[in-house]
Parts: C-alpha cells; structure tokens; sequence
C-alpha cells in the first residue's frame, strides 16, 4: 500500500477501520485519485475504494454512480461497470465492485445530463487522439460512449485503461 503519509491512503485507512474491512494493494492512481482493494472478513468477495482528491471530481463520479445505480447499470454493451456500494462524503470515498475486463470504469472526469462546452476544434483533437488511442477498436468505444448518452453520461477521460477490452477481442 502507498506509504502512510500519503493523504488519499490514510483516508483509505480510515474508511477501511470504520467499515471494518481491510486495505489491499493499489489498484491503480490517477489525476483524481487512488483506488484500492479492499477484503472483507464478514462478506465474501473483493471491492474496490476510490478515494478522491478533490471534491468537484468526487461529487461528480458519485452523482454519476447514483445515476448508473438508480437504473441498474451493471453492464454497458457488454463492458461491465463497477456497482456502487458504499458512499462516505466525509472521506470522498466510493465503494464499488470490482470488474474485470472488459469493462467501463472511472467517472470522474465525466459529466451528467450536459457535456462540457467546447470549441468544435477542441472535440476534433480529442475525437482524433481517441482514434489513435483506440484504432479498430473506437467504433465499439463510440458505441459505448453513445450508450453512456443514454443515462446522461458525458465520459470525457476516454483511454484504454478507462474503457478495457478483452486481450482477444
């Protein structure tokens, strides 16, 4: 785990000791903050604890979450989106499931019921990184995105790590 100074992982520990569960290795960390395994020794399974920097990235992945959970979002054209299973404002923390591949995770940097305003210049560039990023795979991810619409959820932060395949496909 990260080292004990670091704010977002004493924030994990303390969520982790107040839901009486126990801290894992990192799964991953970005811009918007770290995630990590959490184990449970009263209910079997593994989630995922995501633990925000900033409270404007958090309030958005967790009204997004909401929104996904109010209509039973588990899956989006077959990528399985994390379950929401614990909120905590306090820490600015979400509890989820863990998903494997293929799989659409991380809201943070998305946006509900109305995109961002950017110049048409903009979403070209980022429409054109995207293919690049993707290749013969963005017409799926363009499909996932436009399935996304339908909850009013805008996915900007659109990267291979974000929206996984399987190794196969």
């Amino acid at each position: 785990m990260a080292a004990i100074d670091d704010p977002l992982a004493q924030r994990a520990q303390t969520y982790a000791a107040r839901y009486e569960l126990n801290i894992g290795p990192p799964l991953g960390s970005g811009i918007h903050g770290s995630v990590f395994l959490l184990d449970s020794n009263e209910k079997p399974g593994r989630s995922a604890l995501k633990i925000h920097k900033e409270a404007e990235a958090y309030r958005r992945e967790r009204d997004i979450y909401l929104r996904l959970a109010q209509h039973h979002v588990t899956e989006v054209l077959g990528f399985h989106v994390p379950r929401l299973q614990v909120l905590n404002d306090e820490l600015m923390a979400i509890q989820m499931s863990v998903v494997t591949p293929p799989y659409v995770l991380d809201f943070a940097g998305a946006y509900l019921d109305e995109p961002p305003r950017f110049p048409d210049e903009v979403w070209q560039f980022w429409e054109q990184e995207k293919r690049e990023q993707f290749g013969v795979r963005w017409p799926r991810v363009e499909e996932v995105l436009q399935s996304l619409k339908s909850f009013g959820v805008f996915m900007l932060d659109v990267s291979p790590s974000n929206i996984a395949f399987l190794e196969r496909e």
